[in-house]
């Protein structure tokens, strides 16, 4: 468990911190001199061999919130500090709506200093503190009268902490590992060392993360969590990781970045929130405010982008977009606080929603309603409202990463939740079973209004025929969608084009013999038709008839034209694809070069590289440098051939 103090100056925190645990928090020699906290400081109390609470102990001056809101954000447990001789100062109602802003529920209240008043002056601060915190999540926090001089009422605050951490210490990892880091240091024969806290997930020495949102990859050699040496570190505990890689040392990561599992790496510029105003401001948050942005560890400035009013009034919430000046890492319920231009006054707080944010359409109703079903309660009512409203499905990989959610916790979701699973695992994409049974009769109405208009064509190609569906149809739903209506025979594949069952416009007289010689010579070839002057020096016909004729065989869904002087036969063009899809599924990264796939075809380098050019501009598969992956499947994209 976490603890993390919070409070006005000179009221006793590092004096409390330190009666709780024995441990001087101010390391720095300013912090020394000056009687002050300034910059974070941390103390560890162990309660066995498996508990122990770790202590962040804030500053309390004004300008040092900055460095406050960096630790306070991830905590488990807030103990308010206020002196009983001064009650409740203006840093302590900061501080309060701070905690307030950022949700923390769990916490007490520590009524310092009670050895230098009356009785009568401690009975009268209660009263002001339960004033104070009425109608915030500090409401029903116990109070502690105690004095970190003398230690009259510790033990019964240490009694609370310790309850609440046994309570706290079996838990869950959930999610994947994400710890914002809030310190840097290099050690003599160690080096680099990054501390934070663990906002989920586990991670164990030898693990391979990410430092974001750089994006530069890592290897943990050592953990201290808790400060004890350990082999993992967990949610709800303060770490130490020793960090290695290509590159990385301390200016290669500052507070505020993120240690992280690469799936959870998501950085992003815009981020939509649903934050509430402070009731003490005087003003509205209106639209284009700029900010400083305070999540995790991290203070970034932007702007505010209002999604509905173009203002928000104090004491209400709404949903808005933050504009960032730089990149951060923030995934869904991650909490925020918004403070002033020159980063003097709190105005507000608030939870992301969207890491994903767009910039167009932002305030679309549609938009508003995506939102509104990312802001439920937990993935699976979420997951149930976007079906609901994203008639197009459902990105499920971002969503994942959006929640946070590990592999397990993520395919136990899908199950539980009803829907058609489109796409492979990386492009997952959930539609609701209605929404796909509409778009599958879009599709076949699509079909007919083709075929009643323009009787003597084959039928449109994919992308075509997807232009004439409701907005919204992703590439991967319509392909979906048409490979099921082709498996159930209520749409057929001729070539590149599509079509309803019995429309096959085919050539007549003498140009259907000249086909049907010409497709016998590129199905002799197998897989590497001969070139069009090879067709007509074997034929005896004039080239440019040659072309004429197998360009209509190409719009009439006979033949595919892969480069300008070679086509070949759908069948020969769906044997060459299912190649490609099994060399990448072999591979251990997913993907395949020209050379493995030349090798595999034995077609040669040329024809290998008109080919994989051509799976390009079909979106079948994607160049990634010198390599290429499969994007979707073969069936999907070509089909099988009714030809």
């Amino acid at each position: 468990m976490i603890v993390a103090t919070a409070g006005h100056i000179d009221h006793g925190k590092t004096v409390l911190v330190r009666a709780l645990t024995g441990v001087d928090t101010d390391r720095l020699p300013e912090e020394k001199a000056r009687g002050l906290s300034i910059d974070l400081g941390f103390a560890y109390q162990a309660l066995d061999d498996v508990t122990t609470i770790g202590f962040v102990d804030v500053p309390g001056h004004e300008k040092f919130v900055r460095n406050m809101l960096a630790g306070v954000t991830g905590i488990d447990f807030a103990l308010l500090v206020i002196a009983a001789d001064d009650g409740p100062m203006p840093q302590t109602e900061e501080h309060l709506a701070i905690l307030d802003l950022l949700g923390i529920e769990t916490g007490a209240i520590a009524l310092t200093k009670i050895d230098r008043v009356e009785e009568a002056r401690i009975a009268d601060a209660k009263e002001e503190i339960e004033m104070l915190v009425a109608g915030t999540v500090m409401e029903q926090a116990e109070i502690f009268p105690c004095s970190g001089q003398t230690g009259d009422g510790v033990p019964a605050l240490k009694d609370r902490l310790h309850q609440v951490a046994r309570e706290s210490a079996d838990r869950a990892a959930r999610g994947r590992f994400r710890m914002a880091v809030d310190r840097t240091f290099t050690l003599p024969g160690a080096g680099l060392v990054v501390t934070g806290t663990v906002f989920s997930g586990s991670a164990s020495v030898g693990d391979r993360l990410l430092l974001s949102p750089q994006g530069l990859d890592v290897r943990i050699r050592s953990i201290h969590a808790q400060n004890q040496e350990s082999e993992t570190g967990t949610i709800g505990q303060r770490c130490a990781l020793n960090l290695t890689g290509s590159g990385v040392d301390r200016a290669s990561v500052g507070r505020g970045d993120w240690v992280l599992a690469a799936d959870a790496h998501a950085p992003t510029a815009r981020i939509d929130a649903l934050v509430r105003v402070l009731p003490s401001e005087r003003r509205p948050l209106r639209h284009w405010t700029p900010v400083h942005i305070h999540l995790g560890a991290k203070d970034v400035t932007g702007r505010i982008a209002m999604l509905e009013e173009w203002e928000i009034v104090p004491g209400e919430r709404g949903l808005v977009q933050l504009v960032l000046d730089e990149e951060i890492g923030g995934l869904r319920g991650d909490r925020l606080i918004l403070r002033d231009q020159s980063a003097r006054r709190t105005v507000a707080g608030g939870m992301v929603l969207d890491p994903f944010a767009p910039q167009r359409g932002r305030r679309n109703s549609d938009r508003i309603r995506f939102l509104q079903a990312l802001s439920a309660r937990d993935p699976s009512h979420s997951l149930a409202e976007l079906l609901d409203c994203e008639r197009g499905g459902v990105d499920l990989g971002q969503f994942a990463i959006s929640w946070n959610l590990s592999s397990d916790e993520a395919d136990a979701l899908w199950r539980q939740v009803e829907m058609v699973r489109l796409g492979r695992a990386e492009q997952a994409v959930g539609i609701a079973r209605p929404a796909w049974e509409e778009i599958q009769t879009a599709i076949i109405g699509g079909l007919e209004a083709w075929h009643r208009k323009w009787p003597e064509r084959p039928g449109p190609e994919d992308e075509r025929l997807r232009r004439t569906l409701p907005l919204g149809v992703t590439e991967i739903v319509h392909g979906a969608a048409l490979l099921d209506l082709i498996k159930s025979g209520k749409v057929q594949r001729e070539g590149a084009s599509v079509c309803l069952p019995g429309h096959r416009p085919e050539f007549e007289g003498k140009e259907a013999s000249l086909w049907q010689e010409l497709a016998g010579l590129m199905e002799n070839d197998e897989l590497r038709p001969p070139r069009t002057r090879e067709l007509a020096a074997e034929t005896g016909i004039d080239l440019k008839q040659i072309e004429s004729l197998l360009n209509r065989a190409s719009g009439m869904g006979l033949a595919y034209r892969v480069a300008d002087n070679r086509y070949f036969l759908p069948e020969t063009v769906l044997a060459l694809a299912e190649i490609a899809e099994r060399l990448a599924s072999k591979s251990g990264d997913g993907m395949f070069d020209a050379k493995n796939y030349r090798d595999a075809t034995s077609i040669g380098r040329n024809v290998a590289i008109e080919v994989l050019e051509f799976f390009d501009k079909q979106k079948f598969s994607k160049r990634v440098g010198d390599k290429r992956t499969i994007e979707r499947s073969a069936q999907e994209v070509f089909g099988e051939s009714m030809s």
